[in-house]
């Protein structure tokens, strides 16, 4: 979809700081960090949020877990601690509609979250 920000990223169209890539995947530092450590982790095929899952998804989901762990071992934050958190929909906070997962951490985080 040439009108996904995150499409054209994962394309290469659209610059990032990109941290990690693969077939799969993209992850790359939030542009708006609400903690020392944001990073996304996108899936190179457009996918709008967690309802756009097909069944066939299972294991590209696992990847992009995958990748989380990845991103924040590499950041520094697996054993301080970190979130992964996906929105969906408006009333969510999602703001792409492109599946992606937050990858929070170097700070304590609250909860209830929002």
């Amino acid at each position: 979809m040439s009108s996904c920000i995150f499409c054209r990223i994962a394309a290469g169209e659209a610059p990032a700081d990109v941290v990690y890539q693969d077939d799969r995947a993209v992850a790359l530092r939030d542009r708006h960090p609400r903690a020392p450590v944001h990073i996304l982790v996108i899936p190179r095929r457009h996918i709008a949020n967690l309802l756009a899952l097909l069944d066939e998804d299972e294991a590209l989901v696992g990847h992009l877990l995958g990748v989380a762990n990845r991103v924040a071992r590499d950041a520094g934050v697996a054993e301080s601690g970190f979130r992964v958190v996906a929105n969906v929909n408006r009333d969510a906070g999602q703001s792409v509609d492109h599946l992606h997962f937050h990858v929070l951490g170097g700070r304590p985080m609250g909860w209830p979250p929002g």
